[in-house]
């Protein structure tokens, strides 16, 4: 940028200002909020109040909270999309509408708050009609239907404006590493039809074999009960966007368990995403670095399962961590996933170095889970046993 563009640039923060002034504005209305409220209080135990009167004071008050949330949007949505990132992502506070918020969507969100509170004004007239000029009541309802269309138009122009917007900065697709071949299919649509195409399915997963249920040797298993893999294997979590988690040692079988069951929700229909934990996490480090993190999370969302192996292997670092969370928490109720680990959920701060942060993912990744414990010996184990007793014997080669 040339110095009179970073010079122009920076008067951006002129606003900072305003929206600390909004802030203060804030405090008056929840100020304005207690008072009321002790005075509807006051009348009800006097017994000076009747229904009429509950209900315009309480009226009041949902108008008053409608007022500051919409003062919350302007002054958190404004500063982030004018003024400055807030550098909320990856807090369990952060709101939902914050992670796709821009101008156009802040202007539809405010003209739909004012028509929300243009309705309580309205209401209020209406309950205390008997009181209400009906001049004040007719200029009422006009105002009220001109905010209804006002809010109806930007609605209606925000479609072809995002549209002409995408059209002038399309995304482009980066093929990511190997192992998630996560753009193989140039149209992804979720949910297919069970059976067809599944092997062009299984195949753009990037599982790194093809592994089956009928194959998993459950005989040498402690826990859990085989009826679970069962169950597991008609992959309807996927539906319910719930997720699995897979925990045991080295060799109890996650990996292949987490693949076969990845293999099962292919020939339902789903598509499916497959990558060791390391894996995601570069890949979304190199969108983050790119400035499309946001992009790369949505568009992960066309995935309905996607499958996490191998987490806590090796800790994550700082930026890897806070990136997990992020995948967690943007796929909470809107995805399912398959992690596995060879730690327990009770241990995970010691893969995020961070108590906080792996509260906070274990508290998303759990909620809606099957959380399945596989306790077995390692297969790996139990073949070099095999092999050594067979050599020892004189009845096979002895390695």
């Amino acid at each position: 940028m040339t110095t009179l563009g970073c010079a122009l640039f920076a008067t951006r923060w002129l606003q900072a200002p305003l929206y600390f002034g909004l802030v203060a504005a804030q405090g008056v209305y929840v100020y304005k909020f207690f008072n009321e409220l002790w005075h509807l209080i006051h009348h009800v135990i006097s017994g000076h109040a009747d229904e009429t009167h509950v209900m315009l004071a309480v009226l009041k008050l949902v108008d008053v909270v409608m007022i500051a949330n919409l003062l919350i949007m302007v002054i958190v949505g404004g500063y982030e999309t004018f003024v400055s990132r807030i550098g909320l992502q990856g807090h369990r506070d952060q709101p939902e509408w914050l992670s796709h918020v821009n101008s156009n969507v802040l202007k539809v969100k405010l003209a739909t708050a004012i028509v929300g509170i243009s309705s309580v004004h309205l209401l209020q007239m209406f309950v205390d009609v008997h009181h209400t000029p009906r001049h004040d009541l007719l200029w009422g309802t006009v105002i009220h239907m001109a905010f209804i269309a006002s809010a109806a138009i930007l609605a209606y122009m925000s479609g072809p404006m995002a549209a002409h917007e995408a059209k002038a900065h399309p995304v482009k697709e980066e093929f990511p590493a190997p192992a998630i071949p996560a753009q193989r299919d140039k149209e992804p649509r979720g949910r297919e039809e069970p059976g067809a195409g599944s092997e062009e399915r299984i195949a753009a997963a990037g599982f790194p074999a093809r592994k089956v249920l009928e194959t998993f040797d459950e005989g040498h298993l402690r826990a859990p009960d085989p009826q679970v893999i069962t169950r597991l294997g008609k992959a309807d979590f996927v539906a319910r966007k719930a997720n699995v988690v897979l925990l045991g040692g080295p060799g109890t079988g996650k990996t292949h368990l987490a693949v076969a069951l990845g293999v099962r929700a292919c020939q339902a229909g789903h598509r499916v995403l497959f990558a060791r934990a390391a894996d995601w996490g570069a890949r979304l480090a190199d969108a983050k670095a790119a400035g499309r993190l946001r992009k790369e999370l949505a568009a992960l969302d066309a995935y309905p399962l996607l499958v996490v192996d191998e987490v806590g292997y090796v800790p994550f670092e700082p930026e890897a961590a806070h990136l997990f969370f992020q995948l967690v928490a943007h796929r909470y109720e809107r995805g399912s996933l398959i992690v596995t680990s060879n730690r327990p959920l009770g241990r995970w701060a010691e893969v995020f170095g961070d108590d906080a942060m792996a509260s906070a993912t274990v508290d998303r990744l759990a909620h809606h889970a099957e959380v399945v414990t596989l306790d077995a010996e390692s297969y790996r184990t139990r073949r070099l046993e095999g092999a050594a007793v067979t050599g020892w014997g004189g009845s096979g080669p002895a390695f």
